[in-house]
Formats: C-alpha cells, sequence, structure tokens
C-alpha cells in the first residue's frame, strides 16, 4: 500500500478520493526553451511524498535537480543544462555542459581524466551524459496496491569502423516513496570488443550539505593525489564555504552486505533545527566495485560528489595499464542498479548510521 501524509492506502480507497492519481503523483513530459538549455526535453517526476525530480532524455537520461519538500538535494552549477549539441568533447570540455544534479553519467567507453589511450584522444567523462536518447517513454501504473511512474529511454555511442554501445535505460519511482531507482543494461551491439566504463557522478548541495554533513560509509578509503592525502583524516566532514579550496578525491573499497549491495550515505542531523535530512546511495558491489568521493568545498561549487563505478578516474589508460579495464564482447550484455533514497526524520538518519559502522 501507498503511505501519503501518514496514513496507508490501498489501491481502491485512493481511486476513490481522487479524480486522477495525477492529483497526487506522476510523471509529465516537458521542454526547456530558453538560452543553450533550449530543446532538451524533461520528465518531472512527483511521488506524492514532496520528493520530486526531472530527468533529461536529452542529457543521456540524467537527472537534473531533486528536492523533497522545499529543501533542494543536489547542487547545480552555473552552466545549465545545455543542449548536447554544444558538447566540447576535447580535453575538459565536459566541464562547459556540467549541470550538477542527482545524476550525471560518465562514460560508456571511457571516463575520467582526459588523455591519449590506445591511438585516442578521450575527454573528461566521457560522451554518455551528451547523448540525446531515443524510444522515449514514460508512464506511471498500478501494480497491485503499489504505484509506480516511470520513463525510460535508449542511448548509443557508436562510430564506424569503431565502437556501437546500447545502453537501456530505466528511472521508477513508487507512490509515497521518496526514493528514485535507475536501472542500466548495456549491450556491444557490434563486432569486436570493445571497452566500456560507467559511472554514476551524484552531486549534492546545500542544505543537504553544509558543516554539519557527515558521510557515512563502511569502507577502506585511499587519497587520489597528495592533494586529497592533506585531507584524508576529514574526508567524512565538511568545511563552510571555502576561498581557494582545491578539489579533493578519495577511492573508496566499500563492504557489502550478505545479499551484495553496498551503500553510501550523507547526513545532515542538524538541517532544520534538528529535522534531519539525508540521502542514500545503493547499489551491487560486484556492478560497481569503485565508489569516488569528490569533495569541492569552494565558493560557488560547494558540493559533494559520491559516484559509483566500474573503475576510477584516474583515466582509461591508467585503468588498462593497471589491469582494471572491463571490456564487452560482442553480443555481450551486463546489467547495473542504482537505488536513490531520501531520509527526512532523525529515526530514519539513526537506524542507517547502525547500518554503516565506520
Amino acid at each position: 500500500m501507498a503511505r501519503l501524509f501518514g496514513v496507508s492506502y490501498t489501491r481502491a480507497e485512493l481511486l476513490e478520493r481522487v479524480g486522477d492519481i495525477g492529483q497526487i503523483a506522476g510523471v509529465r513530459f516537458g521542454q526547456l526553451e530558453d538560452g543553450f538549455e533550449r530543446g532538451v526535453r524533461t520528465l518531472d517526476f512527483r511521488t506524492g511524498s514532496g520528493f520530486a525530480f526531472t530527468v533529461l532524455p536529452d542529457r543521456g537520461m540524467d537527472i537534473g535537480q531533486a528536492v523533497v519538500g522545499t529543501a533542494p538535494l543536489t547542487w547545480q552549477s552555473a552552466t545549465t543544462h545545455v543542449g548536447p549539441a554544444f558538447y566540447e568533447p576535447e580535453g575538459t570540455g565536459w566541464l562547459r555542459g556540467f549541470a550538477g544534479g542527482l545524476l550525471a553519467s560518465c562514460g560508456l567507453t571511457t571516463y575520467g581524466s582526459p588523455g591519449m589511450d590506445d591511438d585516442q584522444a578521450l575527454g573528461l567523462h566521457g560522451r554518455a551524459s551528451y547523448t540525446p536518447a531515443t524510444h522515449v517513454a514514460y508512464g506511471g501504473e498500478w501494480q497491485g496496491d503499489e504505484y509506480e511512474i516511470w520513463g525510460s529511454g535508449q542511448l548509443r555511442e557508436a562510430a564506424v569502423f569503431g565502437e556501437n554501445l546500447l545502453l537501456r535505460r530505466r528511472v521508477s519511482a513508487r507512490l509515497g516513496e521518496s526514493r528514485v531507482v535507475v536501472e542500466d543494461v548495456i549491450t556491444n551491439a557490434g563486432y569486436k570488443t570493445t571497452p566500456f566504463m560507467l559511472m554514476y557522478h551524484c552531486n549534492f548541495g546545500f542544505p543537504l550539505v553544509s558543516e554539519d554533513t557527515e558521510l557515512l560509509v563502511n569502507s577502506s578509503v585511499t587519497p587520489r593525489d597528495d592533494q586529497a592525502a592533506q585531507g584524508l583524516g576529514d574526508h567524512r566532514h565538511f568545511q563552510p564555504p571555502t576561498p581557494e579550496y582545491r578539489p579533493q578525491v578519495f577511492y573508496h573499497r566499500l563492504a557489502a552486505n550478505t545479499e551484495g549491495t553496498a551503500q553510501a550515505a550523507l547526513v545532515n542531523r542538524r538541517f532544520a533545527s534538528g529535522a534531519g535530512l539525508g540521502v542514500v546511495l545503493r547499489y551491487r558491489l560486484d556492478e560497481l566495485p569503485c565508489l569516488v568521493q569528490w569533495k569541492m568545498m569552494g565558493q560557488g561549487t560547494y558540493v559533494c560528489g559520491l559516484e559509483p563505478g566500474t573503475n576510477w578516474v584516474g583515466g582509461r589508460a591508467k585503468e588498462r595499464a593497471e589491469g582494471r579495464l572491463r571490456h564487452l564482447e560482442p553480443g555481450e550484455t551486463r546489467t547495473f542498479h542504482l537505488e536513490i533514497s531520501v531520509l527526512t526524520s532523525p529515526a530514519e538518519i539513526e537506524a542507517l548510521a547502525r547500518t554503516s559502522p565506520h
């Protein structure tokens, strides 16, 4: 049953009380109309719990802004969600359209630092986030007394004489819940063995992120470089916006539960005078063995990224040299799952903390 406004309802009980389920929750198709965003399609989700988020079919089926009640959960940059035609693939040009948001997709054949690999010049974080989806669909349906709202689309990364990878993505949420589920199926639709890398770049900001915020994760952690090493002892805690702050990146190797699921959370127990706010990521460790933490406490760029992926972010050449680069054989398919849940009470935060020893 769906729990709404503190009461649990069956399907029949709820439908007696509304003219259409869209009165409470649903997904609506739209389009951005101004500036560099013009023409970017949107799927706007409302779950009825106060949780709402926007999927961007023309930006790799990424998830942009997400809010619960009046509180934004994500960091948003000044670039806006630029249309895919403005993609700058060279070097760090990816950053020209990195709007932040709940999820920016990185991949499909590379992500991480730009550089050369296998005689290819590879830009930062790959093409996935700038790839327009095809076969876009959306809707809602009852499953017994549960109501699910969803959106889906396909991304293809292909080149003549090169790769031909197809990613099918489905984003879903349930009536009355503050939770979104991303399910990806990636297939090598070509006839040659192809490198693949996939990372979910989740970007959290104020007011969730503040000097009262804590990272809850059961992991061993390694700093990416000397800059991160200076902040290793304080990587779970956050500072006020800091002039001239340089980003710190940490590599986490998580422990999984008995079902093979790993989790990482950001919690702010003091949000709204103790009401509490948090987010938790859950995913299968055999699918996404690497968690990257991007800690950036600068002015304006005030964000903590939690980024589950297949690899670290040193770039494809480094991953190949160190034996971690994965490949898809012709016709091979792999699946990936990511769940992002919102915590809105001290009880939910403490229950989560008990499952994340650190």
